[in-house]
């Protein structure tokens, strides 16, 4: 019997969730059988508009079982989120055999206590917010997705493609998700270990502060430096107390774990070339040495360096082959 996939939609939510229907009609496709039955449902069916007022014909939850359902994220689904949004999913919970949600999605399961005690991400510049919310919920929101259990969760915007293909794996195997990845002209897993952390430009353009800015312009400037509050906080004529306030304000983070944020993003950059050996990735980057490095990829992105290297490895050779067959 093919397993039903529901993607639950409100008004405003953002349309290019619908991309994850597509990627089990892919499915279909690559295993040569009809798998899955992909379905649009809201709490009453009919006329959905999304966040950009185009709108979607759906169908009422009603009393189907369902293989699992997919809450969509959107401009509304938030702390603020209506009631009958989050009381249907909470009563179709049982029925499903997983749950998942989509970036500010994610909100609607932890209104409804669905997510307590569980792992689970959203995008980054609702992570605090959410924090303060659902302290039951275990966040990792430096990841696209997150697994655990029957919960699956992805930080938003193109990481349903993300999710949708890590439900597939769950499904079928590596295998048939990398195939529909091809299909859908996306990579998977993404190089990077599923990590959504925070690119250098993104964290220098997001502080206020022009000093805040002027610090993270020096460490960017000298990687290889053993850093520290105090050097960073000479650097723009602060107390390092003043300093360390003030970052945590304007960044949402300590110095120390922007430090290491950026010495992550430099090093993925170099690994992703598929051409650096890791000890020298690691002291270009001022890791100093490779175990450090290790720690750090694993505590942020959930993968050792040496894993992302075979990645990069693999899809330059994935390219390289599909290149040679075109031509």
């Amino acid at each position: 019997m093919a397993a039903r996939i529901a993607l639950f939609v409100y008004p405003g939510f953002q349309p290019m969730d619908l991309g994850v229907l597509q990627a089990f009609a892919c499915a279909n496709e690559v295993l040569g059988s009809a798998h899955y039955v992909t379905e649009l449902v809201s709490c009453d069916g009919g006329t959905v508009a999304t966040g950009l007022g185009v709108t979607v014909e759906s169908q009422a939850l009603g009393r189907k079982r369902y293989d699992t359902i997919l809450a969509a994220g959107g401009v509304q689904a938030n702390a603020r989120a209506a009631g009958p949004w989050v009381d249907g999913l909470v009563r179709v919970a049982p029925r499903a055999r997983r749950m998942g949600a989509m970036g500010s999605g994610v909100w609607l399961l932890a209104q409804g206590g669905l997510l307590e005690g569980s792992r689970a991400t959203v995008p980054g510049a609702l992570a605090r917010e959410f924090r303060q919310a659902f302290a039951g919920v275990l966040l990792e929101e430096d990841r696209f997705v997150v697994h655990d259990g029957d919960w699956w969760t992805a930080a938003g915007m193109s990481a349903g493609l993300d999710l949708a293909l890590a439900l597939i794996e769950d499904d079928w195997g590596a295998d048939a998700a990398r195939d529909v990845a091809r299909r859908l002209l996306v990579a998977y897993p993404r190089t990077g270990g599923q990590s959504q952390f925070a690119t250098w430009s993104e964290l220098a353009q997001e502080p206020d502060s022009d000093r805040i800015r002027r610090a993270l312009d020096f460490v960017r400037d000298n990687l290889r430096a053993p850093l520290n509050v105090e050097q960073l906080a000479d650097q723009v004529q602060w107390s390092a107390r003043h300093f360390s306030r003030a970052f945590v304000r304007e960044t949402g983070m300590t110095p120390a774990k922007a430090v290491e944020r950026l010495r992550l993003e430099a090093a993925k950059a170099l690994i992703e070339q598929g051409q650096v050996a890791i000890a020298h990735v690691a002291a270009r980057t001022g890791f100093g040495d490779e175990e450090r490095m290790r720690r750090a990829f694993l505590r942020t992105i959930g993968q050792p360096p040496q894993a992302l290297l075979r990645q990069a490895r693999a899809q330059a050779a994935q390219l390289h082959d599909s290149l040679d067959t075109e031509v």
